[in-house]
């Protein structure tokens, strides 16, 4: 049974790090595109970062650009999401989602129904 399981949010003041995880399960991580998405109450879930399945390429928002970076360990089966500098604009619920890379369609890689498989999301909350 394909999983996804994120962990890593929390409480951080503006200006902080956070590191979410997204722990992987019942497939081969490497082929699979993952990427990160982010909910924050009454608005639409977006997309924030995207990495294929060989770690090749990265996609980022440009909200995020330069502040975010995402990386793969295809051998221990997780992806995780290295976020810097918090704003309190980035408070949201971010979840992983993942789609087979080779059903899987870059032009869209922002929009959540790209992809078919979604962990239960990890709270991020930035407030001093």
């Amino acid at each position: 049974q394909l999983q996804l399981v994120e962990s890593g949010g929390g409480l951080v003041q503006p200006g902080g790090s956070l590191r979410l995880s997204c722990a992987v399960s019942g497939f081969t991580l490497a082929t699979y595109t993952v990427a990160w998405f982010r909910q924050a109450p009454g608005k639409e879930r977006e997309g924030v970062s995207c990495t294929t399945g060989d770690g090749g390429t990265e996609y980022y928002s440009d909200s995020v650009k330069g502040r975010f970076t995402i990386s793969r360990d295809n051998a221990q089966n997780a992806v995780y999401l290295q976020m810097n500098s918090l704003q309190p604009g980035d408070a949201a619920v971010y979840y992983c989602a993942a789609q087979l890379s080779s059903s899987w369609d870059p032009w869209n890689w922002r929009y959540h129904n790209t992809y078919n498989y979604w962990g239960q999301g990890t709270q991020v909350t930035v407030s001093s």
